[in-house]
């Protein structure tokens, strides 16, 4: 695990539940994120993870604990600029919507321009640069709905990337995109990292390969079962999963490219 400054934390959340009536979904569950770091979020279907997200990005009720953004309390914090944000959402897009692959990615300045200024010159700038840092400069004037699953990822990607986030979480990424578009995902991330210097919290199912490119993971079934390297993830992977995932779960891991894949059953 990359060593990273205990005074250069960006997200810090602490003890956070959230309950829907009296059934928690969330229970106690702490976790930091620093400067440059990559952590990647793991759990079986419905262990919380999206709810977690949303929880510390303030679009749902904190019911217990405290999260901090930048040193700032949760209900206190305003600058959400500085964090971009791709949602589950975004991979199940309505394809009839009558919008441009530009026009998308333009709604990601809204946050820095607000609701009423237009974007000028310098914002149609920011969003070709965006675009063709993810590689989809060519399909700028092309109807959202005509791309394929792993070229609205990228859009999606670039719309939030185009307000220069300091954070960029991504819930589910590759869910739904072949494995051609995944790989070409796992590049990106590489190079949104290593060229933009992005805080990243990465949500996903294939641990095989977050647990090789992460800095940090964290497992969560509800509660909180391991927050620590990548490294040492792998090598009490199967200790951890049969907490977290069940004692019946088997892992089969199997070669492929980027890395190494575990399929629970």
């Amino acid at each position: 695990m990359a060593a990273f400054d205990p005074s250069n934390v960006v997200l810090e959340a602490e003890g956070v539940s959230f309950r829907y009536e009296s059934q928690y979904v969330l229970k106690r569950v702490s976790l930091t994120l620093h400067r440059g770091e990559l952590l990647g979020l793991v759990g079986p279907n419905g262990s919380g993870k999206s709810t977690l997200l949303k929880v510390m990005l303030g679009l749902l009720p904190l019911a217990e604990g405290t999260v901090r953004w930048f040193g700032v309390p949760l209900n206190r914090f305003r600058d959400w600029a500085r964090i971009g944000y791709v949602s589950q959402k975004a991979a199940s897009f309505n394809v009839g919507f009558p919008v441009t692959v530009e026009e998308v990615v333009r709604m990601g300045l809204i946050a820095r321009l607000g609701i009423f200024r237009r974007p000028g010159k310098k914002e149609t700038e920011k969003v070709l640069e965006a675009l063709e840092f993810v590689g989809m400069a060519d399909f700028r004037r092309r109807n959202i709905g005509a791309l394929s699953g792993g070229q609205q990822q990228r859009v999606f990607i670039a719309r939030a990337l185009v307000g220069d986030p300091e954070v960029l979480i991504l819930d589910e990424p590759t869910v739904g995109v072949d494995r051609h578009s995944e790989v070409r995902f796992y590049a990106l991330l590489e190079k949104m990292h290593k060229e933009r210097g992005l805080s990243i919290v990465l949500v996903s199912h294939d641990l095989g390969v977050v647990s090789e490119k992460m800095d940090t993971i964290v497992c969560i079934n509800h509660e909180l079962f391991y927050h620590g390297s990548a490294s040492g993830f792998r090598a009490a992977c199967d200790e951890i999963v049969a907490r977290a995932y069940g004692q019946e779960m088997k892992i089969i891991t199997h070669a492929h490219d980027p890395g190494e894949e575990a399929i629970y059953r």
